[in-house]
C-alpha cells in the first residue's frame, strides 16, 4: 500500500499531482495536489491507513463523500471526486484559500459584532439548504468553518452526516467534538436539525467572546454540563453584544430542541434583525428566559414569576405585589393623577434628555475589513458615521473588497465623523518592459522585477542561442500586474538533413555538402578503397545538424598492398605493359633456352603472380633467350 509520506512530488490515483500537506485530523489527512485532467488546483483528503480495514471508519468517510457531493451550494465545499486506490481512500474537494473560524478567533481573539453576525448567517445558509436536501451535518464547529479572503464561508467535513434523524452514537461512542454537542448528542439520542442550530449557537457564543459556554477536564464532563447547566449570555463576558443578540444565542442553547429555533430560516431571520438594531420577536424573548431560568415551555407558572436579570449582572427586579384594601377610593386616585402628570412630565423631559445625550454619545468603528464596499459602507452608515471610500491597487485583494480602514475597529468616535475604507481596485497596472535582444536570463529578471509572469518559449533562429527573439505583450504596453509575458528564445538554427557521401569521390562528396550549406573537412585514411574515395563521415548522412555546421570527411589514400598480376607466358612487352599498369616497376633477367618458342617469353616471375605487394615495388621477369643446339661432326675415317 502506498503510504502517505512518499505522497509529496508523486501523482496520485493517476490523476493528482500533490504538491504538500495542508493538515491532518483523527481520521484523515489533506493535500494540496493538482489535476492533471482539469488543471486545477484541488484538496485530496486520504483516510489514515490505520482506519482503511476498520469497516467502521470507510463506512463514516464514504458518507462524507456520498452526502457531500450532493449538495451545491456556494457556503459548502464541493466535493469533485472520491474513490480508493492500493487501498487508500480518498476524497477530492474544492481547495478552499483561507482560515478557518477557530484560527480566526485563536489569532485575533473576539470578531466584531457585524462580522460574527455575517459569519454566523452564511453558515445558517449552508444548514438551511442542507437541510432542504434532508442532511444534518452533525459536527458544526468552528473548525469545520473556513473563511476566503473575500469573507466567504464554506462549511466542511461532512464525515459523521447522515440523511434524516439519527442516533449520534455508533457503538457506544460519542461523535463530535465536546464543546460544540448538542445535549440529545451527549445522550446518545435521536438528533434533528435543531441539533445543528445548537451547535451554531455555540459558535456564535464563541466569535464573541473567544470562549465556549461549557469547559471541562475531560468530555464526559463537558457532555454534561450541555445537558444541566444554565449558560451565562455571551454579554457577561463581551459588555458591547446587543441584549437581542443575546436573546438569540440563549435561544439557540436551549436544552430541549423544541425550545430552540425550529429551522436555520428562523435563526437567520432574528439575526437578520439584530444586525439592522431592531428587536427580536417575543417568542425568542420568552426562549431565551427560559434558558436562563432553566424552565420549560409551558411552565406558565414558573414564566410569569421569573425575575429578569440585569444584562449586566445586578440583582433581579422585585416582583410586584398589589396594595392593601379598604381605603378611600378618590383619593388614592387623585394622588395618582398627580403622580401620573408629574411622571409624564418627567418622562417628557427624561426623553428629550435621553435624545441628547444618545446623539451625543460616541459610537464604535465597526469591523469592515474583508467585506464587499457596498457591504461595508451600509454597515459604516448604519453606525451613523460617514462612509469615504478610497479605491487603491492591492496585488493581494480581489477588486471591490475592503482590505483596510482608519479609524480601526473599537474606536470610539463621535457620530458622523469619517470612516476611510480602503478598497482595492485590483492590481496595480505595470509597463511592460522590451527585452528583444537580451540573454534569456536577464529578460526573466527585469520581467519578474515590473511584477510580470515570464513564460519562456524556445524557438529556431538564425540569432544566437538564448537570445530573446521576441515577446507578447510587445514592451512599452501597460498591463495589469502578475500578466504573463511570453518571450521566443532562440535555440539556434533549424536543423537540416546532412547527405550521405561515403563511397563517392572526395571533390563530388565536397560540392553536395557545401551545397547543403555545410563546411567540409578532408582527413586523408589508409583504405582498401581507391584513392580519393571517401570512406565515413561525421556527422553521419542522415542525422540532423544546424546549417554551417563542418562535417569531416575521411578519404581513402589507397590500398597498401596490390596483387601482382600474373604475367608468365606472356611475350615480354605484354609483361612490362600490364606490370606497370597496376604500379609495379620491371626489372628484366635473360635465361638461356634452347625453346626456339620460349624466345622472348616470361619463363617465370617474382613476386608470383597474385601475391600482394606494394606498389612501385619491382617485380622480376625470366626472359627465355633462344641458343642454337650444336651439331655433332662426325670425324672422316
Amino acid at each position: 500500500m502506498t503510504t502517505q509520506d512518499t505522497l509529496i512530488g508523486g501523482l496520485f490515483a493517476g490523476r493528482y499531482r500533490v504538491s504538500r500537506k495542508l493538515g491532518g485530523g483523527g481520521m484523515a489527512d489533506v493535500y494540496l495536489a493538482e489535476d492533471q485532467e482539469l488543471g486545477r488546483r484541488v484538496a485530496v483528503k486520504i483516510l489514515h491507513e490505520r482506519y482503511a480495514n476498520d469497516d467502521q471508519f470507510v463506512e463514516r468517510f464514504r458518507r462524507e463523500a456520498t452526502h457531500a457531493a450532493g449538495l451545491s451550494h456556494p457556503n459548502i465545499v464541493s466535493i469533485y471526486d472520491r474513490g480508493e486506490t492500493n487501498g487508500s481512500y480518498f476524497i477530492v474537494m474544492e481547495l478552499v484559500e483561507g482560515r478557518t473560524l477557530k484560527e480566526l478567533v485563536r489569532s485575533r481573539g473576539p470578531c466584531p459584532i457585524p462580522v460574527a453576525i455575517a459569519y454566523t448567517r452564511q453558515i445558517l445558509a449552508a444548514l438551511r439548504y442542507a437541510h432542504r436536501n434532508g442532511v444534518i451535518h452533525r459536527d458544526i464547529k468552528p473548525h469545520n468553518v473556513i473563511v476566503d479572503p473575500e469573507g466567504v464561508v464554506k462549511v466542511t467535513d461532512f464525515g459523521i452526516a447522515r440523511a434524516g434523524a439519527s442516533q449520534m452514537t455508533e457503538e457506544g461512542a460519542i461523535i463530535g467534538t465536546a464543546q460544540y454537542l448538542s445535549p440529545e448528542q451527549a445522550r446518545g439520542a435521536p438528533v434533528d436539525q435543531t441539533s445543528d442550530l445548537y451547535s451554531t449557537g455555540i459558535v456564535l457564543y464563541e466569535l464573541l467572546t473567544a470562549q465556549v459556554p461549557f469547559t471541562g477536564e475531560t468530555p464526559v464532563e463537558i457532555a454534561m454540563k450541555h445537558l444541566g447547566e444554565v449558560p451565562g449570555p455571551p454579554s457577561e463576558h463581551r459588555v458591547e453584544v446587543p441584549e437581542d443578540l443575546d436573546l438569540v444565542v440563549l435561544r439557540a442553547l436551549a436544552k430541549e430542541p423544541a425550545d430552540r429555533y425550529q429551522s436555520a430560516a428562523a435563526m437567520d431571520a432574528d439575526l437578520e434583525t439584530v444586525a439592522h438594531g431592531g428587536h427580536v420577536p417575543v417568542e425568542t424573548a420568552e426562549a431565551a428566559t427560559m434558558v436562563l431560568t432553566g424552565t420549560r415551555t409551558g411552565d406558565s407558572t414558573a414564566v410569569t414569576q421569573v425575575a429578569r436579570r440585569d444584562r449586566r449582572g445586578g440583582p433581579p427586579y422585585p416582583p410586584y405585589e398589589p396594595s392593601p384594601r379598604g381605603r378611600a377610593f378618590w383619593p388614592w386616585l387623585l394622588g395618582l393623577g398627580v403622580l401620573l402628570a408629574l411622571a409624564i412630565g418627567g418622562f417628557l423631559l427624561f426623553d428629550a434628555v435621553q435624545r441628547q445625550l444618545e446623539e451625543a454619545k460616541p459610537v464604535a468603528v465597526p469591523y469592515v475589513v474583508g467585506l464587499q464596499q457596498t457591504q461595508a459602507v451600509n454597515i459604516v452608515t448604519d453606525k451613523n458615521l460617514v462612509p469615504r471610500v478610497r479605491h487603491i491597487s492591492n496585488s493581494d485583494v480581489e477588486e471591490g473588497f475592503v482590505f483596510g480602514q482608519s479609524p480601526t475597529e473599537g474606536t470610539r468616535v463621535e457620530k458622523e465623523a469619517v470612516v476611510i475604507i480602503d478598497v482595492s481596485s485590483g492590481k496595480p497596472e505595470v509597463t511592460v518592459p522590451s527585452v528583444v535582444g537580451r540573454r534569456v536570463t536577464d529578460a526573466v529578471e527585469e520581467l519578474t522585477a515590473a511584477g510580470l509572469d515570464a513564460q519562456v518559449v524556445e524557438v529556431a533562429s538564425d540569432q544566437d542561442a538564448g537570445l530573446v527573439t521576441g515577446q507578447k505583450p510587445a514592451g512599452g504596453i501597460v498591463v495589469v500586474e502578475g500578466t504573463q509575458v511570453r518571450i521566443n528564445v532562440s535555440k539556434g538554427p533549424s536543423p537540416v538533413t546532412v547527405p550521405s557521401v561515403v563511397g563517392s569521390p572526395y571533390e563530388q562528396a565536397a560540392s553536395e555538402l557545401q551545397r547543403a550549406g555545410f563546411s567540409v573537412t578532408r582527413v586523408d585514411v589508409a583504405s582498401d578503397l581507391t584513392r580519393g574515395i571517401v570512406v565515413s563521415q561525421d556527422p553521419g548522412g542522415g542525422s540532423e545538424s544546424s546549417k554551417g555546421a563542418r562535417v569531416t570527411l575521411s578519404v581513402s589514400t589507397g590500398p597498401t598492398t596490390s596483387a601482382v598480376p600474373d604475367v608468365t607466358n606472356l611475350d615480354i612487352t605484354v609483361a612490362e605493359a600490364t606490370l606497370q599498369a597496376a604500379g609495379f616497376r620491371v626489372r628484366r633477367v635473360l635465361e638461356d633456352t634452347d625453346d626456339p618458342a620460349l624466345d622472348g617469353i616470361v619463363i617465370s616471375q617474382d613476386p608470383l603472380g597474385e601475391t600482394q605487394a606494394k606498389p612501385s615495388s619491382v617485380v622480376t621477369l625470366f626472359i627465355g633467350r633462344f641458343v642454337g643446339v650444336p651439331t655433332e661432326t662426325t670425324p672422316l675415317p
